[in-house]
């Protein structure tokens, strides 16, 4: 008896990423709560708005949270709510090294008003900017 190969994961719809990244934007707003009250506290009470250094250690959390979920195991709170999984374009773990792109790249998605984000909608495997660019992509995951 022959034995069917097993179907590619399906990629993961416009929105069921927004809905995971809402997800994820509640834990990240908390997370980013927590960064700053030690730069609040150094800098008497308040933390000038144009401070680089500020600006640089909240995208170094932001960035931490989203690498250290995709390299361990693919998936942020948000995904496993929403069954999605980040795998690099052949299937396999994401590195640590496609985190960096793929946050940099998002980055430039949303600079562009969003516009690498709705790629997604006419790409034909539903990639977004960042995907290609980090060499990734998001699947669902079977119930």
């Amino acid at each position: 008896m022959p034995v069917e190969p097993l179907a590619a994961p399906a990629p993961a719809g416009l929105a069921r990423r927004f809905a995971a990244m809402f997800y994820d934007s509640l834990l990240m707003a908390a997370a980013l709560y927590a960064a700053a009250i030690p730069a609040v506290w150094v800098h008497g009470g308040a933390v000038p708005p144009d401070d680089p250094w500020f600006r640089a250690w909240l995208a170094f959390v932001a960035w931490f949270y989203l690498a250290l979920s995709w390299t361990r195991g693919g998936q942020t709170l948000g995904m496993r709510a929403w069954r999605c999984r980040l795998v690099a374009t052949g299937g396999g773990p994401v590195g640590w090294g496609r985190t960096v792109t793929r946050f940099a790249a998002a980055l430039v998605s949303w600079a562009a008003l969003g516009l690498g984000f709705w790629w997604a909608l006419v790409d034909p495997e539903r990639r977004t900017w960042h995907d290609r660019w980090s060499g990734t992509r998001v699947i669902v995951l079977p119930r």
